[in-house]
């Protein structure tokens, strides 16, 4: 087996097996004052991805297991209840530092990190406030789904309540 090949495997284990978090997976990207997967916010981008600095590296990161209305896709309108969502993730974490929890993959096909992102020091699981609100809407995208079942909860409380996108749009 090529030896990239089994380094991948075994990253894959790993997170698989819990121990993401254990190894610093997120923090090998060279040396920052900032504990293994705690992040400074720089920019919101739209309401489900964030620049942030991360080990003196600025990078992109896409929450995992949601999506927001549109704002910035090229060639397509700004869709229904996007500004909000994107103002709210703004409120919840522009300038803040963030804690990074990995999924399975640890990048998309953009090359943007894939995250579950967690607010310091108040520990607010972004992802699903986002949910909660109603600024977003699940989606599961294997093998990133293990909040899956969490986040369907909070979709579906928002959606019975009628909140943000779901009584708007």
């Amino acid at each position: 087996m090529e030896l990239r090949t089994a380094a991948v495997l075994l990253v894959l284990a790993a997170l698989a097996a819990g121990f993401g978090d254990q190894l610093g997976l997120l923090d090998r990207l060279g040396g920052s004052p900032e504990p293994p997967g705690v992040a400074r916010v720089e920019r919101v981008v739209d309401g489900d991805t964030i620049r942030v600095r991360l080990d003196g590296r600025q990078e992109t990161v896409r929450y995992i297991g949601v999506d927001t209305p549109e704002t910035k896709k090229p060639g397509t309108p700004v869709e229904c209840f996007g500004k909000r969502a994107s103002a709210e993730n703004e409120r919840l974490v522009e300038g803040e530092r963030v804690r990074l929890e990995a999924g399975a993959e640890p990048r998309d096909r953009y090359g943007r990190l894939l995250a579950y992102v967690h607010r310091e020091p108040d520990d607010v699981f972004v992802n699903e406030r986002l949910l909660r609100g109603g600024f977003a809407r699940t989606l599961t995208i294997a093998p990133n789904d293990r909040y899956e079942g969490r986040f369907r909860l909070a979709e579906a409380r928002a959606q019975g309540a009628r909140a943000g996108l779901w009584g708007q749009c």
